[in-house]
């Protein structure tokens, strides 16, 4: 996953967002943090399910 620092960037991004707005340079940093986190999160999903056996 993603490093403590960068999650807690996403996370006051996201509350800035909603309490008072960003600038343009925080929203590009904003979509760029949210398509690593969910670039990394797919990852790792598909690792699980490539992991998955089904026994009969």
């Amino acid at each position: 996953m993603l490093s403590k620092e960068k999650l807690a960037r996403i996370n006051f991004l996201a509350k800035k967002s909603k309490n008072e707005g960003l600038t343009q340079e925080e929203k590009l940093e904003q979509k760029k943090l949210r398509e690593e986190y969910l670039k990394k999160f797919r990852e790792n999903f598909r690792k699980q399910l490539d992991n998955i056996e089904f026994v009969d």
